[in-house]
Formats: structure tokens, C-alpha cells, sequence
């Protein structure tokens, strides 16, 4: 952490330590309401509130029956089996079209880069809903409304903009001589991706593929508007399980996937990291 200068005025002071502080609460704001989840899922009554067993650190007030109905209960297994059925499908494709999208439009003689990469990152600005209702009208006229398929394109969609930022990033600091001399030495396009391109942009893939993954396993909206019975996922689940019966094992699932999500940051951090030091850029 930078300390203050000794030069620094008694105002330049207040306000250091006033930022610190509201960075602080601002920090306690957002994590706060996640973290009293993992406590809350132990809870061994059918509450979504601490009992006085648990404030009072009783053993007797602390359980996992929840995370046990989690793990044997057929309809979220059956909805974890889906997530983890679109999600990686989804990921796939999302990584392929974004990372080959990434490598075109960072090449110079291309037209209206700015124009095809503002329609492909679209998907991110535009409100969950709206494309979830466009994605509705435009599958169930080709067919693919309530198909497994139809999930998944329409996650891939939502997935690939992720992937396109990453790889765009990671080849702001690429050698395209590599490229060049790659095919001065008789290599051809192909051998040249996967022998020079990949090893040196596969942080940056990687990275995408993650975004891609976490959007597609936590994505709720669209399966609801795209999706059918057989395709309930983890998220639609717990949407029904808040609206209709009000279980209380969601709050064991939403700690899983806290962890899940957690562990995932740390590799995205850690890529991050390896791709800064293939950049000859020194982390912070």
C-alpha cells in the first residue's frame, strides 16, 4: 500500500484516509450480503434467518441437512446435470467464435472493425431481458425454442462477447513478426495459430472461456424464456425454489456457488498475472 508523501498537506491527508474508508464500506456494501449466506446455509431450522441456537453458536443450531437435500434431491441434481450439460457446450463455442473473431478484427486491413466489434459486444449492453425476447420470437420461428440447442446457442451468444475482450486484449501486446516469420519459414495458417499464436494468446482464451462459463452456469433469464422442462437449469431451480416453495437448500446451493465462483476469480487472477509476464509487463 502507497503511504503519504511527508509533503503532503493536512487536506491531501483527510481525504487519503477518507477514500480508504468509504473504498472500505463501499467493499463491505457488496460482500457482506454474500458472505452471511455461507453461515445461513448451516442453519438446521427450515429458516432463511438466524436462529438464537445459531447466535448463540449452539452446535444443535447448525446442520447440512440442506447441502444433503442438495445432493439427493432429483430435481437439483437433475437441474445441476443441465448446467452442467449447456455450460461447457456453451463455453466451447463461445471460445472458438470469440477467439477467431478476435484474431480478425485485430488485423488492420479489416473494415469497420469498430462497427463489427460494437455489434459483437452487444450482447453486453443490451438489457438481459430485451435479448432474451428477441432470442424467444427469432427460435421459435427456426425451431429451436425449448431444445437443448437452443439453450446453448443462445448462451454462446451471451458468452462469446466476454471471450472477443479478453483475446483483443491480450493481442494488443503480440508480435505479429512471429506471424510473418512463422510463414517465411514455410509454415501455413493453421500451423502458425497453434505453434505462435496460441501459446502466447492462451491466457487471454483461457480468460474468456472462464467469463463464458460463469455467464452461461448463473444465466437465468434466457432459460426461462428459451428453455423447456428438460432444460432446467441450476439458476432456474432456485428461481423456482424463492417463488413457489420457498426451499431453503438454496442457500447451500448459492454457498457452492459462491466457492465455485471464488476459485474461478482466483484462476482468472492468476492467467491474468502469466499473461502480463508473456506481455513483459510486471505485475501489480
Amino acid at each position: 500500500m502507497s503511504s503519504l508523501p511527508s509533503y503532503a498537506s493536512p487536506l491531501q491527508r483527510t481525504w487519503h484516509y477518507t477514500f480508504r474508508i468509504i473504498c472500505g464500506l463501499i467493499f463491505f456494501f457488496l460482500v457482506f450480503p454474500i458472505l452471511v449466506i455461507i453461515p445461513l446455509s448451516f442453519n438446521a431450522q427450515d429458516f432463511f434467518t438466524f436462529t438464537p441456537e445459531m447466535l448463540a453458536l449452539d452446535p444443535a443450531g447448525y446442520s447440512t441437512k440442506h447441502y444433503v437435500d442438495f445432493f439427493t434431491n432429483p430435481d437439483w441434481q437433475k437441474a445441476l446435470k443441465n448446467s452442467f450439460m449447456i455450460a461447457p457446450t456453451a463455453t466451447l463455442l463461445a471460445t472458438v467464435l470469440g477467439t477467431l473473431a478476435a484474431i480478425g478484427l485485430s488485423q488492420p486491413h479489416v473494415p469497420f472493425r469498430s462497427v463489427i466489434m460494437a455489434i459483437l459486444i452487444s450482447p453486453m449492453i443490451v438489457p438481459l431481458i430485451i435479448a432474451a425476447a428477441g432470442m424467444y420470437f427469432f427460435y421459435s420461428r427456426i425451431g429451436l425454442q425449448g431444445t437443448y440447442w437452443g439453450v446453448v446457442m443462445a448462451h454462446a451468444v451471451l458468452g462469446t462477447p466476454f471471450v472477443i475482450i479478453t483475446v483483443t486484449a491480450t493481442l494488443v501486446g503480440f508480435d505479429n513478426s512471429l506471424v510473418r516469420a512463422a510463414a517465411s519459414m514455410g509454415a501455413g495458417p493453421i500451423t502458425t495459430f497453434f505453434k505462435v499464436q496460441m501459446p502466447l494468446i492462451l491466457p487471454g482464451v483461457v480468460s474468456g472461456a472462464l467469463f463464458a462459463f460463469i455467464t452461461s452456469f448463473d444465466e437465468v433469464v434466457v432459460v426461462l424464456f428459451l428453455g423447456s422442462a428438460s432444460q432446467k437449469t441450476l439458476p432456474w431451480q432456485m428461481f423456482i425454489g424463492l417463488r413457489e416453495q420457498i426451499s431453503p437448500t438454496i442457500l447451500a446451493v448459492a454457498s457452492i456457488m459462491v466457492v465455485l465462483s471464488v476459485v474461478l476469480l482466483t484462476v482468472l487472477e492468476l492467467l491474468r498475472r502469466r499473461s502480463e509476464r508473456l506481455r513483459g509487463v510486471t505485475p501489480a
